[in-house]
């Protein structure tokens, strides 16, 4: 199948396009831009320069991806990257910027869906499978693992951290971490419970869900995790509470007198 390029569309010399990508009326594709295999960019998308897109990409109007960081001290001629998996999903108005750093990536992953407005600052990095609900915003710098789901209008402050099947609700600010596997909500935000509907659906299930509530009580309870036993859930936590934070951790909602939430 052919490259389709609408005629009313402009794109630059130097542009990269791979087999069967389409290109709607009035889209912009800057020179530099790579854009893999089975790729859509519709109508009035923009595809700037220095945006490297993988396969079956789906760029819905009006979306503009790599934009320049919004950052006061950021200077144009800056080598830097937005990088794009696999299958993504960019619906209306959504918007990512390149990277500050020179030769520096703002990156998401495979598998993602973005709803109209949501927004991917620079520096940020945004793993597999996570879903950003209309009108999410995420700061400079922010780290979102896979399968993450944030609920509508959540906004969350440079140098968070998102830990992987963590569900956030919306219109929840975030300026500080969240924890893995967990549902997180409120003003001020803290964490709940595991998101136990998000883990049986991707098939963590029995023994592996048990001792990811352990774990959670014990983090709740300000206690060690070394007696738990090794899984792979359990290597990736260990993992990500030893990794460094500049925001620190969101606390946890408090027990009643009967012990329910």
């Amino acid at each position: 199948m052919s490259i389709s390029i609408h005629p009313s569309a402009y794109v630059a010399p130097g542009v990269e396009l791979g087999e069967a990508v389409t290109v709607g009326p009035f889209a912009v594709i800057e020179s530099g831009a790579v854009i893999g295999a089975n790729s859509q960019v519709g109508a009035h998308a923009v595809v700037h320069s220095r945006v490297k897109m993988g396969e079956g990409n789906i760029v819905h109007p009006h979306a503009v991806l790599g934009g320049l960081p919004q950052d006061l001290g950021f200077k144009p001629e800056t080598v830097s990257w937005l990088e794009i998996g696999d299958r993504n999903v960019f619906r209306e108005g959504f918007t990512a910027h390149r990277a500050t750093a020179a030769e520096g990536a703002t990156q998401i992953g495979s598998d993602c869906y973005f709803m109209a407005n949501s927004h991917v600052a620079h520096d940020c990095k945004v793993g597999h499978k996570t879903i950003f609900a209309n009108n999410v915003a995420i700061g400079g710098f922010v780290t979102v693992d896979n399968n993450v789901f944030m609920g509508g209008a959540v906004v969350v402050h440079q140098f968070c951290r998102v830990g992987a099947y963590a569900i956030i609700q919306g219109t929840t600010g975030i300026n500080m971490d969240v924890l893995p596997f967990t549902l997180i909500g409120g003003r001020p935000a803290k964490h709940y419970r595991l998101n136990i509907v998000g883990l049986r659906r991707a098939g963590i299930v029995g023994d592996e869900l048990n001792l990811l509530s352990k774990s959670f009580r014990l983090l709740r309870n300000k206690q060690s995790l070394d007696e738990l036993p090794d899984s792979t859930q359990m290597q990736y936590l260990r993992s990500w509470l030893q990794a460094d934070s500049k925001r620190g951790l969101h606390g946890f909602k408090t027990l009643d007198a009967k012990g329910d939430e």
